[in-house]
């Protein structure tokens, strides 16, 4: 019984995270110039450090002819760099410049405001509430995301 709790609760936080974001995505459409996905990229490419191509089309639910074309303006503008693998030339890693984090850097300001605002009028017993139920639940997914590394 638990377990169908569990699920159903997990199911409802993310439409409602997602109800949320979509909040978050009214703020400003372009950051410096860029497009939400292009900054979406880099911002990625920053957090989570070099990736390849596959691997950022399937995370962020872009095909690869479209990710490609992100690529190439944030490539032609220095935000981006792509690196040949040596051990295996047919993989190509893809990171953030210098430029890029700081336009990656800029964007989560941005995007930390848009939440500071989302969140405003919450009350601070409530903040509390949240902010251990997501310490919580981020420490669970670590360890989950470890476990099946």
């Amino acid at each position: 019984m638990a377990h169908k709790e569990f699920i159903k609760l997990f199911e409802s936080n993310i439409f409602i995270l997602d109800r949320l974001a979509d909040k978050l995505k009214k703020g400003p459409a372009l950051i410096c110039g860029y497009s939400m996905q292009q900054i979406s990229v880099l911002v990625r490419l920053y957090v989570g450090g070099r990736a390849k191509l596959k691997d950022i089309a399937r995370r962020e639910f872009i095909t690869t002819p479209n990710l490609c074309a992100a690529f190439r303006k944030l490539e032609n503008d220095g935000l981006v760099e792509r690196n040949v693998d040596e051990k295996d030339r047919r993989n190509t890693w893809y990171s953030c410049t210098e430029n890029g984090i700081r336009i990656a850097k800029k964007a989560l300001d941005v995007s930390r405001e848009a939440i500071e605002r989302l969140f405003v009028n919450l009350s601070h017993e409530d903040e509390v509430r949240l902010t251990e139920s997501l310490k919580n639940i981020n420490d669970v997914l670590i360890r989950m995301e470890l476990a099946n590394a």
